[in-house]
């Protein structure tokens, strides 16, 4: 009866250790901070009012080191030619973010989605953001972009490609889907 009151406990206490761990934003399989790919419009999202609550929540998180967040070339790019509240706001979170650098690799899997048809090349930047996030296997790639990347029919079509490219599948959600609420 003890052995089983106390496998009960230890049970009840590994859980409750993993919930808190994952609420502080740690991958329960290796129990590394997760890494977050934030594209243009989740820190744009910041101001609009649409997007506003769950885009400052989750850049919150990030401030607050409770997820890793992750940008690339092509968010500075595209950010530089945001509002200057946007930019400005970008420049004061910037060092609590990771930049990864464009590679020909990064390329090379952009032009496989374009050639897939899966958006056309007026859209390449969100391939770039995509291939980026990727290669550098992110666990989560972040957008508010449901037309190009957060869409139902476009993520399986990416995923594809990694897959037959031999890269990892990823994640695609909102920052709604992502962020952590309070139980």
């Amino acid at each position: 009866m003890v052995l089983v009151v106390l496998i009960l406990f230890f049970s009840i206490f590994i859980r409750v250790c993993f919930e808190e761990l994952e609420h502080l934003g740690y991958n329960d399989k290796t129990m590394k901070k997760i890494r977050v790919y934030l594209d243009t419009s989740v820190i744009g999202g910041c101001f609009d009012e649409e997007f506003k609550e769950h885009s400052i929540l989750l850049m919150d998180e990030i401030i607050s080191r409770g997820k890793l967040g992750v940008i690339s070339a092509t968010t500075v790019k595209e950010l530089s030619k945001a509002p200057k509240q946007v930019t400005d706001y970008f420049e004061k979170i910037y060092h609590y973010l990771e930049e990864l650098k464009p590679s020909d690799e990064i390329n090379e899997l952009a032009n496989t989605y374009l050639l897939e048809n899966i958006v056309t090349e007026k859209y390449y930047e969100d391939l770039l953001h995509i291939a980026t996030a990727t290669i550098n296997q992110v666990d989560v790639l972040v957008s508010w972009n449901f037309k190009h990347i957060v869409h139902y029919k476009k993520i399986p079509l990416y995923n594809a490609v990694n897959t037959l490219k031999g890269y990892k599948t990823i994640q695609i959600y909102s920052p709604r889907e992502v962020i952590n609420y309070e139980e």
